[in-house]
């Protein structure tokens, strides 16, 4: 539900753009997000985590599991040897000598009953050889085919805290990869603006480039006019003509980076490159700054900072490692419970019937010595526990070197900025004054052409200017983790 919800809003989003071709820096932004490939993955990191997470609890309730098997045996398993099957199978025929003793004793003893006695053993050694056949028969296991099955209950009642650790791990496992995310968003959006104001940039150059290629396309025609008229002389016709073919270069340089700077802001917002755009910012002649504020709170920049909490998530990661190793060399014990069916059952004689019993008990598993390997992995654990811990103290300096970097970038930008406004004020004025002295007839042509020049210099300064403070802001915030 949640994937659909996210592509429709871009597909939303996409008609929009492709309706509209008007792009402003949030729908720049929102598109780029919508699109990014390396923040699905990450979403999709989130939502592994997430379910690995619920895995995790699962330890601490029972299981239960279900096994059956069927076996066929090429012999049948024997409780009697076969000398002992003969000797229960003739058992009357190897009692008759004893019994015709024993007949001959009771015809002494009583005659009047003497004639019926050889009926009578013969019908005793009959029974004999019955009883015994009997007995083999009932002491036949069948087993050439047996059935078994078990369902199976195992409770943990104590792993060493393993089971607790390894809950912890995934649960910062989980927040781990949404602060990912979050430094992956960031990323994002700090490409988008930059492309996004490279874009503006470009587009003033532009304008700035046609604009000088007019104003010295007016002082050829005019020098042209002076030509004629014996006033100026062909060599500054050459040298104005030179000017203009170099303006015109320079606008086909710009136009052409213009035209690789909209298609890499279209490929952030997962646009067609092709795709004809404008952006909101394109027509304003002064772009609105907000002098952002340099005076900041270290606490804070690494409260925000995701790859800050990113690195106290895996040092608390580490530290539960050495939980789970630790507790794999500890007594665990666990209570079990089955209930086992069997054919041919065991419980009265061998029948060919499923009958079962159900059993409980606790399992204890105690390791005894494994030549301290427990001991040495123990320490490895903890190596990489104060691995992290290092880690994360370097990024603390980084972090704050960053911000204070990008604090002074920041000024140093404003800075230019007042500087490369006040040479653009004194670039008109000197062009002005060079354009009225250059129709008066009293200033060169090429004291004209070094005021076009100087002029040009001084507006390509002052859009760079603007364009750096713009991304000095975005660099500030995205070192104090503000960027949003």
């Amino acid at each position: 539900m949640k994937k659909l919800f996210l592509l429709t809003i871009l597909l939303s989003l996409t008609f929009i753009v492709k309706a509209q071709s008007f792009l402003s820096l949030d729908s720049c932004r929102a598109l780029a997000l919508a699109n990014n490939k390396d923040l699905l993955i990450s979403n999709e990191k989130i939502n592994a985590a997430h379910y690995q997470h619920k895995a995790a609890f699962t330890n601490y309730l029972p299981s239960f599991s279900a096994t059956g098997t069927y076996m066929r045996n090429q012999k049948e398993f024997s409780l009697l040897n076969n000398d002992q099957k003969a000797a229960l199978s003739g058992l009357g025929t190897n009692l008759a000598g004893p019994l015709q003793q024993a007949a001959g004793i009771i015809a002494q003893l009583h005659p009047e009953i003497a004639s019926q006695i050889p009926a009578l053993g013969a019908s005793l050694t009959s029974a004999f050889n019955e009883a015994g056949s009997s007995l083999v028969d009932a002491l036949r296991t069948d087993t050439r085919n047996v059935y078994a099955g078990a369902i199976t209950l195992t409770q943990p009642l104590y792993m060493g805290g393993k089971i607790r650790a390894y809950n912890k791990i995934t649960k910062y496992a989980e927040e781990l990869a949404q602060q990912q995310h979050q430094g992956g968003m960031q990323e994002v959006i700090m490409s988008t603006d930059q492309a996004y104001w490279q874009v503006i940039s470009l587009v003033n150059k532009k304008k700035l480039a046609e604009g000088y290629l007019k104003l010295l396309q007016q002082l050829d025609s005019d020098v042209e006019k002076m030509i004629a008229e014996g006033v100026a002389t062909k060599a500054d016709g050459l040298s104005v003509r030179v000017k203009v073919n170099e303006a015109e270069m320079t606008l086909t340089k710009v136009e052409d980076g213009l035209s690789l700077a909209r298609m890499l802001l279209c490929q952030l917002c997962g646009i067609d490159l092709s795709s004809p755009i404008t952006l909101a910012d394109e027509n304003m002649e002064d772009i609105p700054l907000l002098t952002p504020e340099t005076h900041f709170d270290m606490s804070t920049a690494y409260a925000n900072r995701p790859e800050i909490r990113s690195l106290e998530l895996a040092t608390q990661i580490y530290k539960q490692k050495i939980n789970v190793t630790r507790a794999e060399h500890l007594p665990s014990i666990a209570l079990m419970g089955n209930y086992m069916v069997t054919n041919p059952s065991v419980f009265n004689s061998f029948e060919n019937k499923f009958k079962g019993m159900w059993n409980v008990g606790v399992m204890v598993q105690i390791p005894i010595w494994h030549w301290g390997e427990g001991i040495y992995k123990t320490k490895a654990a903890k190596a990489e526990a104060r691995i992290a811990q290092y880690q994360l103290q370097d990024a603390r300096e980084k972090i704050e070197l960053q911000v204070n970097q990008s604090a002074f970038k920041v000024k140093e930008a404003s800075k230019k900025l007042v500087m490369a406004t006040k040479n653009m004020e004194k670039a008109d004025e000197n062009l002005r004054y060079a354009t009225l002295g250059f129709k008066e007839g009293v200033i060169a042509t090429s004291n004209v052409l070094e005021a076009q020049t100087a002029w040009l210099s001084a507006q390509s300064e002052k859009i760079d200017a603007q364009i750096d403070v713009k991304l000095t802001e975005i660099y500030l915030k995205k070192s104090l983790g503000t960027l949003k």
